[in-house]
């Protein structure tokens, strides 16, 4: 009777070894590409993901195929990991999707004529609120007037953000309505445009953005939400699963939440918080853990040392070269910058620091080589951006496991730009994605959406071409910083998810992460620039579910 018995419940058992796993699925007869763990590229044509929606296997050719509960047919077509943005703003994306985009206008008259439209076709808006705007694509060579706004709209305020965030356009009614006279003196790291009086001309830059924005109406959580929906549909109709959001406010953190909580999250966010206080309020003494099946976290804090390019706020080591009276503004002295970095490194949160100047980068470099000596360990120090960089201070990024967080479509547009404002004699250090790899630095590559568009392929195409849509210039900008092809996929896929410290949870196909992948209509390791701007997102997968495609 007990020989029997045993006998029976060791054959149960051995069913139950042989049985395959609750809901596994394969997804067979693919042309799959990733980047393994060495970060080489790794091919294969079979994934099996279980009910968690975490990778199994991945099968070659020649791999016997397991019994699954489910088998789809990818029909040969190309699959790779989810992309991965590793720096944008994910509420400025969805606010910019529901405002008046300004992206797209080639002139003051252009970008005015579509202000009075938006104004006429929305007249119940108490505030006519819009971004995308640059003097400089616009050839105007100087900043807009607040006497420019008037003439279509003098209404109502109008308060309009520069394509590069750092910089903002308001009407007359805007400014009176925020008490900004001609004895409101600049603040620290900001400064007011005026006019010949001194008074105020219409635009603001960096922290003088505040004198106006603090009496716009604040987005109710309903908008919050609404504009959380529009960035996710942006980002997954490019095939992008995961993000970076750069300065996280307490506001976007709970919109965040209540998507998580009612199952409507469905990008992966690595936070990084706008402040100290910020840090302190939602994640409390340490990072917080991964939530909702990996899809949130806050890991770590924004700061800014200097401005941009455009508005000439970028902290340079010599005067700008179409102004020789300034060399940026500095947002935050050494100390502070020290100081800040400290605070948050001793709770272990990470530091993504914004430097665009050679200045801003040497500086930031030299507070990392100082904290390096007090904070051990794996820091994964960032810097946002790193546009400008001395030749003489490359090698540091390489150095203490700085990341240097990259934005391609950057160097296709500012190009111009850059070299008005350097001049050619100091361009050697610009944008210099190649030179980080071979002094061992990693990188990170990102849209900085909606700055620019959420597009990994376009990035991808710049960053192996040093061309913009337009193939130009010709043969590229400085060509020799260009990157490979497996280097730029990693630099949207496994680099951009070890910079957030999301290795081993996505980012790669590889088994124990979760199954993030898109099915796309051709291969970006063998695709030209001008074809990888073209790809198709064919399928979206998140966590072993998908969530686009047919």
């Amino acid at each position: 009777m007990l020989l029997t018995l045993a006998r029976s419940l060791a054959a149960v058992s051995a069913l139950a070894l042989a049985a395959p796993a609750l809901s596994d699925t394969l997804i067979d007869n693919v042309d799959g590409v990733t980047i393994d763990a060495e970060g080489k590229v790794r091919r294969f044509n079979g994934l099996v993901f279980d009910d968690e929606g975490k990778v199994t296997a991945v099968l070659g050719r020649g791999d016997k195929r397991p019994q699954v509960d489910y088998r789809l047919d990818g029909e040969g077509r190309v699959m790779l990991p989810g992309m991965i943005d590793a720096h944008v703003h994910v509420m400025d994306m969805g606010f910019a999707a529901l405002t008046l985009d300004l992206s797209g206008t080639t002139s003051l008259e252009d970008a005015l004529a579509k202000i009075k439209t938006f104004a006429e076709e929305n007249p119940g808006r108490p505030w006519i609120i819009g971004r995308g705007w640059n003097q400089e694509k616009w050839g105007l060579g100087r900043f807009p007037t607040a006497a420019e706004l008037d003439a279509v709209v003098s209404d109502r305020p109008v308060w309009l953000e520069r394509a590069d965030n750092h910089a903002q356009w308001g009407n007359t009614l805007a400014i009176q309505t925020a008490g900004i006279t001609a004895k409101t003196p600049d603040p620290a790291g900001g400064k007011i445009i005026r006019d010949a009086k001194g008074n105020p001309a219409g635009v603001f830059v960096d922290n003088a953005i505040q004198l106006v924005a603090k009496v716009v109406p604040a987005p109710r959580p309903e908008d919050r939400d609404l504009a959380l929906a529009k960035a996710q549909d942006v980002l997954l109709a490019k095939g992008v699963t995961a993000v970076a959001d750069m300065g996280t406010k307490p506001a976007d953190w709970t919109a965040f939440r209540r998507a998580g909580d009612q199952g409507r999250l469905q990008v992966r966010i690595m936070s990084y918080a706008d402040s100290v206080e910020t840090l302190e309020l939602m994640a409390g003494p340490e990072p917080t853990g991964w939530l909702y099946d990996d899809r949130l976290r806050m890991g770590g804090i924004k700061l800014f040392l200097d401005g941009a390019l455009g508005s000439r706020g970028a902290s340079l080591k010599a005067p700008y070269a179409d102004d020789h009276g300034t060399r940026g503004l500095p947002l935050l002295s050494p100390s502070q910058l020290r100081n800040l970095m400290s605070r948050a490194a001793m709770d272990n949160f990470q530091t993504a620091v914004h430097a665009i100047g050679d200045a801003a980068n040497a500086e930031v470099l030299a507070a990392i080589e100082e904290l390096s000596e007090s904070y051990k360990g794996d820091r994964r120090w960032r810097i946002e951006h790193a546009q400008i960089v001395d030749p003489v201070d490359i090698a540091r990024l390489g150095q203490h496991g700085v990341i240097a967080s990259m934005q391609p479509l950057h160097q296709t547009s500012d190009r111009l730009m850059a070299e008005a404002r350097l001049g050619p004699d100091r361009l050697a250090g610009a944008y210099p994605w190649r030179s980080v790899i071979k002094v061992g630095g990693r990188l990170a590559f990102g849209s900085d959406a909606p700055v620019e568009p959420a597009d990994p392929w376009a990035g991808m195409a710049a960053a192996i071409s040093r061309t913009d849509a337009k193939g130009e210039p010709f043969g590229g900008w400085f060509p020799q910083e260009a990157v490979s092809r497996e280097q730029a996929l990693a630099g949207f896929t496994a680099d951009a998810a070890y910079a957030g410290f999301a290795e081993g949870r996505f980012g790669r196909l590889l088994p124990g992460e979760r199954a993030d992948f898109i099915l796309v209509d051709r291969d970006p390791l063998f695709a030209s620039p001008e074809a990888l701007r073209e790809t198709k997102i064919l399928q979206v997968w998140i966590g072993g579910v998908k969530v686009r495609g047919e």
